[in-house]
Parts: structure tokens; sequence; C-alpha cells
């Protein structure tokens, strides 16, 4: 059942553990499994149809936004292409375009600290998440085994994980 408007998918005081950036890495590590390129084209369709700001790399230029399927059809050792959305003021997420069979992003723990932050948050993830109809996980760091936190879509809603 969704949730309303009203009321918060996590509160702050038991889940600022999973924000804290000396516990978790400043740049947790956040994804959408089981893929394909269509999923990244949702992705990029919700950008441009949400209005948030964003900017397309290809090393250090920034490009217009390709086709989901150009940007994860680069060359063998060209870098790796990376859209840089900000859903909200203040909240970067940086979307790398690593294989199409998932969707990899970070974002940065330091700006996401109290209520209101981890509000927008939430709201992204589930805007992510209800768009592509997948979840989204978050971990820590480098452990992509430990999910702390994501969107449900059998809940829609984000929730706390693992242990």
């Amino acid at each position: 059942m969704p949730r309303s408007d009203e009321t918060p998918d996590l509160l702050w005081d038991e889940v600022k553990e999973n924000f804290d950036p000396e516990l978790m890495g400043a740049l947790p590590d956040l994804h959408v499994p089981n893929t394909s390129a269509r999923h990244w084209q949702a992705l990029l369709d919700l950008v441009a149809h949400r209005g948030w700001q964003h900017e397309y790399l290809e090393g250090t230029a920034p490009l217009a936004v390709p086709s989901a399927a150009r940007a994860l059809a680069r060359p063998p050792g060209a870098e790796c292409p990376q859209l840089r959305v900000w859903p909200t003021e203040g909240i970067l997420a940086i979307f790398r375009f690593l294989s199409d069979e998932q969707i990899d992003f970070d974002v940065d723990l330091r700006e996401i600290q109290g209520q209101d932050r981890l509000d927008a948050f939430c709201g992204f993830l589930c805007d992510l998440g209800r768009h592509l109809g997948k979840p989204v996980v978050m971990c820590p760091e480098g452990a992509y085994d430990h999910p702390v936190l994501g969107f449900d879509p059998a809940l829609d809603r984000v929730r706390v994980l693992g242990d």
C-alpha cells in the first residue's frame, strides 16, 4: 500500500547510521539490478520528464545526452560515460554506464543529513524505482552484498534492508 506524502518512508533518528560517511563510506553504492538498455533509456526519459538538472559526460567533456544504447556501446578502452543528476538542489546522483545489466550510481552521504534531506533522497529512490518497476538498493561503499536500504516495489516505499 502506498504511503501518504506526510508519512516519511524512513525516520532520520532510526537510520542516521546508514548515512554516516565514516561507517558507510562517503559514496555508497546504489544500483538497480537485472536491467537492460531499455531500463537505462527509461532512466534517461525520467530525468528529462521530471526536468531534473543533469549533465552527461564522456571523460571530462560535457555532451548532449545520447540514447542509452549509444552510451552503453562505448568502444573498448573508452572512459565510462556518466550522467550527473540533481533530483533536488544539493543532492547529486552520478550514474555510470558500466553495463546494461545493472544501473549503478553513487550519492554523497554528506549531502543527505537530517530528515528533510532524507525525505528528498527517499523521494528520488521512489521516483526511480516506480518508473523502472524495479528495486533500488543502497550498500556501503564497496560492499554490494550488504544492502542496508532501498526502494521495495512490492511495498511501494523505501525501507531498511538486511539485518
